[in-house]
């Protein structure tokens, strides 16, 4: 056994080695024949092209599947790159949206600020919310400006859209205003189209209670909530909200002020109306068409009885 195992050996390496140089030989032949510029040698390479490339296709195959598995994996790579690069662009756009929504909202409530119509009588300081009372006991803002620009306790103050509260409390650089909505807030308002008066009382909720109504039965959910100005405190037909029932059947006003986004608020400076005290300031004698100057024994005789 190890007899003929050894004489294979001694067989195999020259027929390998003769097998090679034949393949050498063979391809040495091919390439001569193939540099060789002649046209029957060039009419032989095209009837071998003809006869043996497209054979050649089952070949082929699987390295044009896999030049085209390389270049869908490529696209690939490409389109995952562009999505990453598109949700970036969304995220910083979304940023940006929320900055031009908010620069729209303060846009809104500034030209509110200075469109809304009152009585012309009526001057206005406007000044921006500081800080909250951030208690639930007490509802009130702080704002940027006070007595160095007169303003004066028990002024209303408005943001663009409606009535919010009054000063309470005023500092040389600041003021406090307390809101409609906190417990010590009592206004008297007019319910339209009905013109029933009533009081809004505060009770630190967001829909302030309305009660006091002279008539309930002729109001209804819906009517629009404007101050009254009994009394004094706040200037007349200055919009607070509209009226709503609540589940309990007791009627309440959504306020027309934005308070979730309070950052300017309208101080109104109130007008003093001229007091007459007597008779005498209101029609004087010289005013009379046929008035004649007293006769001054007339005058004394007049004092003395």
């Amino acid at each position: 056994m190890a007899k003929d195992r050894g004489q294979s050996e001694d067989y195999s390496g020259p027929l390998k080695r003769l097998l090679l140089g034949v393949l050498l030989l063979c391809l040495l032949g091919l390439f001569l024949l193939w540099r060789i510029d002649s046209p029957r040698v060039e009419r032989f390479r095209a009837q071998v092209v003809d006869r043996v490339v497209p054979s050649f296709d089952w070949a082929m195959a699987p390295v044009t599947g896999a030049v085209n598995i390389l270049r869908d994996f490529q696209s690939y790579q490409r389109m995952y790159q562009q999505n990453q690069d598109l949700r970036r662009e969304l995220q910083q756009m979304k940023a940006w949206k929320e900055a031009a929504l908010q620069l729209e909202q303060e846009n809104a409530r500034l030209l509110d600020l200075n469109n809304v119509q009152l009585d012309p009588r009526l001057t206005y300081v406007t000044g921006v919310v500081m800080a909250d009372s951030g208690s639930p006991f007490r509802q009130s803002v702080l704002i940027n400006v006070g007595s160095r620009d007169g303003i004066m306790d028990g002024w209303a103050a408005m943001d663009g859209l409606g009535l919010v509260g009054r000063i309470s409390g005023v500092g040389r650089n600041t003021a406090r205003v307390i809101l409609l909505t906190d417990t010590s807030s009592r206004i008297p308002v007019t319910l339209q189209p009905s013109g029933q008066r009533a009081l809004i009382i505060g009770d630190n909720s967001i829909t302030p209670l309305v009660d006091f109504i002279e008539t309930p039965d002729q109001v209804r959910p819906g009517d629009r909530v404007l101050t009254s100005g009994d009394g004094g405190v706040f200037p007349a037909g200055l919009l607070v909200g509209q009226l709503a029932e609540d589940p309990g059947g007791r009627m309440r006003v959504r306020i027309a002020a934005d308070y979730e986004r309070l950052e300017f608020l309208r101080v109104l400076r109130s007008y003093a109306t001229e007091d007459i005290d007597t008779p005498g300031d209101l029609i004087s004698p010289s005013s009379l068409p046929d008035a004649q100057p007293l006769d001054p024994a007339i005058a004394a005789e007049a004092s003395n009885g």
